[in-house]
């Protein structure tokens, strides 16, 4: 197999990326041609940014799993599809050929048509990093029903949140997921959250862990024991569902600026195209490579570089269940040395945390098999990039920093592995098709090189987010108003004397902690939610393993006697209301906040001082109360 969109050279670059920009409709479209359509399209593009409308592959019908699975089913039927590594050192791998996996697929996809799901019913996916993950995604796909996947790690009221808000009519979870020392409950977190969304009727349970939940009859129904009647019945041939080109693909939540979490809602055929091309393209992926990414299918590195690109493009996708620093620091390491791994996509959150144990756990691991290392989530630090290139690496696979969100579907900014130049800490160029442009706070555009701005998109590109789902208002608003007729991406962005960009973090209330995106708002409604909280503010602050810490600013009514048993208070709030991953690192409690006469909170103070900025703070004669940022400064937590 070869892909002939692949960018195999610098000049080859050039000449793909001006193509792209002097006729972008041409050139999508003979990328369009590349895939297998069921009607072939008749228009490649539609676009209006005032109204933040993009629509591609116009008039085309096709469906995605006959791209991932069944044109390879038919080539390569034995060829692996997915290797799956499980928490535990100790217990079996599995794998899948494309032939079985398609098989897997449409007994899924049989078993959710016989629960009355079918075209543009939402399914909510609440799982562990289980290889039945991969294949309910799928399998939602096959039959043309929307999957929304929620992070295993979200608590009852965050899914409560999401399936409220896609009016899901079925779930499908685990009796519990594995991730490292701990086993975590999730049909059990399910059933809390069910109790207020009366819109689920089916919910589909994998045993994996042997956790003991509750089975709601009439709603619950075992995964195995549905399988068994599908295959008693003799199994057939489960034919993919006829989408339209613009037809949804997935939901997946993420923060904003407000305490709702908002559906970024994908399409079936530009984001199809747009997977495919930047997995080919980034990684320089050659069929038969093992891709191990290292993320999960809760956020959207794990749908694009787990599931959908790697077997888009017909190769090898390894997925891991556990954590990198179980049972011990060596764990990646063993994994990359056991399955021979080729590529490596991890975030600088693992990197980092993984140089904090030295270089022990990587000696006598044989690491030769590895041809291009990756980083996602954030921009990554000139240390952590030497760190992973010496010693991982060995000086002798390109790292590709790759710089994308939720809502762009796949990478927009990276170097091409061993094809275009790499930059420690820069993202560097463009990819073909992407036309970014820097502005200043008024919208006006910043120009030539060694300069810094907003980062914003000039011209759609095929993974370019369609909606917020039920509010396009929001989508509009978030991503297309802010600077008429661009896309705002909400990060700040650095161009070198060479024109490579550099990421230089969010410019909104947008935290991004371990590669992972959390709205201010959304931790400040769930320690306001903690019973004594009057108000609180939020900010992130340079935290050295996680990229950004959460610093919170809380006030509390009467007398907190014991400050450090209101702290656990507090967090454990959190953790109920989103989950861990949304914990405060530090909690300074205050008797006021800074705030204008308008009562906006002056979060630029706020954030210098978690910062430890504590003598340029700026103008704040503008402020209600001045004094209270001495306080707050004199109170601050340090380390």
């Amino acid at each position: 197999m070869s892909y002939p969109y692949q960018i195999k050279s610098l000049e080859t670059y050039q000449q793909e990326y001006r193509k792209s920009t002097d006729n972008p409709e041409a050139f999508w479209e003979q990328i369009g041609q590349h895939f297998e359509w069921k009607k072939p399209f008749e228009k490649t593009l539609e676009w209006d940014f005032l109204e933040g409308k993009t629509e591609w592959y116009l008039g085309g019908q096709l469906n995605i799993t006959e791209n991932a699975l069944d044109r390879h089913v038919a080539t390569q039927p034995d060829a692996i599809a997915l290797v799956w590594e499980p928490n535990h050192p100790d217990a079996a791998t599995r794998s899948f050929t494309y032939r079985e996996l398609q098989h897997r697929v449409m007994q899924l996809g049989h078993v959710l048509k016989k629960k009355g799901i079918g075209k543009g019913d939402r399914v909510c996916i609440y799982m562990g990093m289980v290889p039945e993950l991969a294949i309910a995604v799928l399998a939602c796909a096959r039959i043309g029903a929307v999957h929304s996947v929620i992070f295993g790690g979200f608590s009852a009221q965050s899914i409560a949140d999401r399936i409220q808000d896609a009016q899901a009519s079925a779930v499908i979870t685990c009796d519990g997921a594995a991730r490292g020392a701990k086993d975590i409950p999730l049909k059990s977190v399910v059933d809390e959250a069910l109790l207020q969304c009366p819109s689920v009727h089916s919910v589909i349970v994998l045993a994996h862990t042997q956790s003991p939940c509750n089975m709601f009859a009439g709603r619950d129904f075992w995964w195995a024991n549905e399988i068994a009647e599908i295959e008693k019945a003799g199994s057939p041939f489960l034919p993919a569902e006829a989408m339209d080109s613009e037809d949804p693909l997935f939901i997946l939540y993420t923060s904003g600026s407000t305490g709702k979490p908002k559906g970024v809602v994908h399409s079936t055929a530009g984001y199809m195209v747009w997977a495919a091309y930047t997995f080919v393209n980034v990684f320089q992926y050659q069929p038969g490579q093992i891709h191990f990414c290292t993320a999960d299918i809760g956020w959207i590195t794990g749908h694009s570089y787990i599931v959908y690109g790697p077997l888009l493009a017909g190769g090898t996708s390894l997925m891991f269940e556990g954590i990198p620093t179980y049972p011990d620091a060596g764990r990646f390491w063993e994994i990359v040395e056991k399955h021979r791994v080729n590529i490596l996509y991890t975030a600088p959150t693992a990197i980092r945390s993984l140089m904090g144990f030295g270089t022990e756990p990587i000696e006598g691991k044989d690491l030769s098999s590895l041809r291009v290392l990756g980083s996602v989530g954030e921009p990554i630090n000139e240390e952590a990039w030497h760190w992973y290139d010496e010693h991982i690496g060995k000086r002798n696979s390109p790292i590709v920093d790759t710089w994308w969100q939720t809502e762009t579907g796949g990478i927009l900014i990276s170097n091409l592995a061993g094809v275009t130049p790499s930059k420690p800490a820069f993202a560097t160029l463009p990819l073909p098709g992407v036309q970014p442009v820097l502005v200043d706070e008024h919208g006006h555009e910043i120009e030539g090189n060694g300069v810094s701005g907003n980062l914003c998109i000039r011209f759609p590109w095929p993974g370019i987010i369609r909606t917020t789902y039920g509010d396009h208002e929001r989508c509009k608003s978030t991503y297309f108003s802010v600077y008429p007729n661009l896309y705002f991406t909400g990060d700040g962005c650095l161009r070198d004397e060479n024109g490579n960009y550099r990421i230089t973090g969010r410019v909104d209330d947008v935290l991004n902690v371990s590669g992972h995106r959390i709205g201010t708002a959304e931790v400040e409604n769930a320690i306001n939610a903690h019973t004594g909280v009057v108000e609180s503010a939020v900010v992130g602050f340079p935290h050295e393993v996680k990229g950004q810490g959460i610093y919170a600013y809380v006030i509390y009514q009467g007398q907190h006697h014991d400050d450090e048993l209101t702290k656990r208070d507090i967090l454990a709030t959190v953790s109920k209301v989103i989950g861990p991953i949304a914990k405060p690192d530090k909690i300074q409690f205050v008797s006021g906040l800074p705030k204008t006469r308008s009562g906006k909170i002056m979060r630029r103070i706020l954030r210098k001082i978690a910062d430890g900025e504590l003598e340029n703070l700026g103008d704040t004669t503008t402020l209600l109360d001045p004094l209270v940022v001495d306080e707050i400064k004199d109170g601050r937590i340090s380390g």
